[in-house]
């Protein structure tokens, strides 16, 4: 009997990526082991001066992760209760919560419906004379229109703060995320394109004044000596995290164009088999290199939720980034926020649907993900739509 039943997909496969860097990864972390030096230290500046050249910002701070990144921004910052800060409400929690965790008051913006990104046009009309800090959000790893963000910030003096954490080697015209505003902030979640093993993060300015009260704040406040100046926390990257990212660093550029070429097969895929009435992939808008920390693309017509459902019962990886915009959380209910304000985000928040994107993927996987969307939209006719690949796993018509 012929088995019809596609291979599995992941969503992700951290263990491929390993086992290219097995033994570079092995020999870092053991050296950090010899040297029993586990918190800052060597590492974490050497680290620190590699990420500084890559982002070519005069300043990186390590941190304990992208939450802390963002946290400390708005501390060293001054942001506080009485403040507001525009950001998206289509982005990782952490986003808007860091906000509101130093007292200030998140200010949801619309979003532009082709990048994701914040519009330019829907900050413009949010701003007060509160307004102390726009936060744009570089999501799923291309930055977001910047100049008119930039030229609305130095307008109205005040600083920028890029959510860079999905965008680690993304550029926009030229010039790296982390550099695009006041600081720039990153995660080096295990997911995320340069991923660590466990939690860490990185911040970037080119303020020198910036970059030493960061330094200080994550470390309580502290000036040496058991002297605090002010009221910091406990954000110290560890030696281990930062031996792992100085190893993974060096191949993400070769990663990044894996994954570029990932997305142009998908696009390739998408035309072959005719979907692009119904699927629309993401768009790389002029002057970006997008890193695809995700690719996400937009399933019209009602049917995401569908096409999520029949690609998990195939064991097909995809996933929902975000199912719920942050001006929706119940959390958040204080700010008066209601369904409809934000008319953008909530159509992306119902078709958008993440599909694999790692570096290992293989062209045959890709594949089986395309096919297992034709086949939930009803759109697969294997005559007409043979497959590309020769070993790739017909998947049979729903009976």
């Amino acid at each position: 009997m012929t088995n019809n039943t596609p291979t599995p997909v992941p969503f992700i496969n951290l263990v491929a990526q390993y086992q290219r860097i097995k033994s570079e990864v092995q020999e870092a972390v053991l050296k950090v082991f010899d040297d029993q030096s586990f918190v800052l230290g060597d590492e974490v500046a050497e680290f620190e001066c590699d990420i500084a050249e890559y982002c070519d910002s005069r300043n990186a701070i390590g941190v304990a992760s992208g939450t802390d990144a963002l946290l400390l921004a708005l501390m060293a910052l001054e942001i506080g209760p009485g403040d507001e800060v525009i950001t998206s409400p289509f982005t990782f929690f952490a986003t808007g919560s860091c906000i509101a965790r130093v007292g200030a008051t998140p200010v949801f913006a619309d979003i532009d419906p082709v990048s994701f990104n914040l519009c330019p046009d829907s900050i413009e009309n949010k701003i007060t004379d509160k307004t102390k800090a726009i936060m744009p959000v570089h999501i799923f790893g291309q930055c977001a229109d910047m100049e008119p963000i930039w030229r609305n910030a130095v307008r109205n003096g005040i600083p920028v703060i890029e959510d860079a954490a999905q965008a680690i080697g993304a550029e926009y015209r030229g010039r790296r995320a982390g550099v695009l505003g006041t600081v720039g902030c990153f995660s080096f979640f295990p997911t995320k394109n340069l991923g660590g093993a466990g939690d860490g993060g990185l911040v970037t300015t080119d303020d020198p004044d910036l970059a030493t009260r960061i330094r200080r704040l994550r470390v309580h406040g502290d000036l040496g000596g058991y002297q605090h100046a002010e009221i910091g926390i406990n954000s110290r990257l560890d030696a281990l995290q930062a031996a792992v990212l100085r190893v993974k660093l060096r191949h993400l550029d070769k990663w990044t164009t894996e994954r570029q070429e990932n997305a142009r097969r998908y696009n390739a895929l998408f035309r072959h088999y005719q979907l692009l009435d119904c699927v629309e992939p993401p768009t790389v808008l002029p002057d970006r290199r997008h890193v695809y920390n995700q690719y996400s693309v937009r399933v019209k017509g009602g049917q995401r939720d569908k096409v999520l459902q029949d690609l998990r019962e195939k064991h097909i990886g995809c996933a929902i980034y975000y199912p719920r915009p942050l001006h929706l959380q119940q959390c958040f209910e204080y700010l008066g926020c209601k369904a409809g304000d934000l008319p953008q985000t909530e159509l992306i928040t119902s078709e958008c649907l993440a599909l694999p994107i790692f570096s290992e993927l293989t062209e045959v996987q890709q594949e089986t993900v395309v096919r297992g969307i034709a086949e939930s939209l009803g759109r697969l006719s294997s005559p007409q739509f043979p497959t590309l690949y020769s070993d790739t796993p017909q998947i049979s018509k729903a009976a």
